[in-house]
C-alpha cells in the first residue's frame, strides 16, 4: 500500500531535511581531502542521496527520489557549495562532520523506515532499510576518500541507526502518530551517535576477541 497524503509529507520532509545535513557531512569529508569544488558537490551528493536510492531500488519507487526529483539534487548541491566556501580551515572540520554525519544519520534512518513501512514492508524488513538508508551514503562516501566506512570500524554507527528506525516501527506497532515517533527516532539516533563519539563507546574488535 502506497503512503497517504500526510506519510508523504512526513518522508519528504525527513528526506529532505536528511539530505542537506549530510550533503554538509559528505562536503566537509571533501574539503578535509582538498577537493575542488566539483569533488565537494560530488561527495555531497553521494553523501545524501546513495543510502536513500538503496532503499527507493529495494522497494520498488523507482526512478528513486533522489533521481527523479530536482528538490533532493538542489538541496544537497546548495549545502555542499555553501560548504566548500564557508570552510576554508580544513583543521576545524571535524566536530562539525561528527554532527552534521549524526543528524543526517538520525534524520534518514527514521525516513528509510516510514518510506518502507509506507510501501508495506514488514518491521524487521523496515527497520533494516530504515538502517542501510542512514548508512548507506557514509559507505560510499568513505570509500570514495579511500577511508575504511566508518560503519565498519568499531563506532556504535549502524546501532544508533537501527535504534532509531527501531522507535518509529515500535510506534506504527502500537499505533503512535508518525509525527511523534519520527522526531523522537531521529533524536535517538542522533543522542546515541553523539553520546558514543563523546564516551567513545565501542563494539569489540577482532583484536579484542582475540586476546585472552
Amino acid at each position: 500500500m502506497l503512503e497517504s497524503s500526510a506519510a508523504r509529507v512526513i518522508i519528504l520532509t525527513l528526506d529532505l531535511a536528511g539530505t542537506a545535513v549530510f550533503a554538509i557531512s559528505g562536503a566537509a569529508v571533501g574539503v578535509k581531502h582538498r577537493l575542488d569544488i566539483f569533488g565537494v558537490c560530488v561527495l555531497g551528493f553521494i553523501a545524501a542521496s546513495a543510502g536513500g536510492m538503496i532503499r527507493d531500488v529495494v522497494i520498488g519507487a523507482v526512478p528513486p527520489a533522489a533521481l527523479s526529483d530536482w528538490r533532493y539534487a538542489t538541496v544537497s548541491i546548495v549545502a555542499a557549495v555553501v560548504t566548500f566556501w564557508r570552510h576554508p580551515r580544513i583543521e576545524r572540520l571535524r566536530l562539525p562532520v561528527l554532527v552534521f554525519d549524526a543528524a543526517g544519520l538520525g534524520l534518514f534512518a527514521v525516513a528509510g523506515t516510514q518510506k518502507a513501512l509506507a510501501f508495506g514492508l514488514g518491521p524487521f524488513a523496515s527497520a533494516a532499510l530504515g538502517m542501510i538508508t542512514g548508512i548507506g551514503g557514509g559507505v560510499v562516501r568513505d570509500v570514495l576518500v579511500r577511508e575504511i566506512p566508518t560503519v565498519l570500524r568499531s563506532d556504535l554507527y549502524a546501532l544508533a541507526a537501527l535504534a532509531g528506525s527501531s522507535v518509529v516501527v515500535g510506534g506504527e506497532l502500537l499505533g503512535w502518530p508518525p509525527a511523534a515517533t519520527a522526531p523522537a527516532g531521529a533524536v535517538l539516533c542522533f543522542a546515541v551517535r553523539l553520546l558514543a563519539i563523546r564516551g567513545r563507546w565501542s563494539l569489540p574488535t577482532a583484536g579484542d576477541a582475540g586476546e585472552e
